[in-house]
């Protein structure tokens, strides 16, 4: 199994390379597209990382700007969180919660 995933959020790159230089350039389409943000809204999404985006939000970006979400989002390792896989009924971390082996003893008569 690999580690954790991050990503790293290209908004602002894919703008410049199409000629979008100020968040301003963005708010107008989308708009047309029914995605009314305030200005403050619009800065965050394209210069921080959103943590939360709605799939409306990302298909009007993925439209406006004739892109896929490759372009836009790119998965990232997070160095040092390598998580390794455990073999099925593997007893390793068990510790005190396996059950004791019952011992029989000869009934007396």
């Amino acid at each position: 199994m690999t580690g954790k995933l991050d990503y790293q959020w290209h908004l602002r790159q894919v703008m410049a390379t199409r000629g979008m230089f100020s968040t301003t350039d963005i708010t107008p389409l989308l708009a047309e597209r029914g995605i009314e943000l305030s200005s403050s809204q619009v800065y965050r999404l394209v210069v921080e990382r959103p943590e939360r985006l709605s799939l409306k939000i990302l298909m009007a970006l993925l439209d406006i700007l004739d892109c896929t979400m490759d372009d836009l989002i790119e998965p990232v390792a997070v160095a040092g969180t390598t998580l390794k896989r455990k073999a099925v009924g593997s007893d390793v971390g068990v510790g005190s919660l396996r059950p004791k082996r019952a011992r029989i003893a000869p009934v007396d008569e």
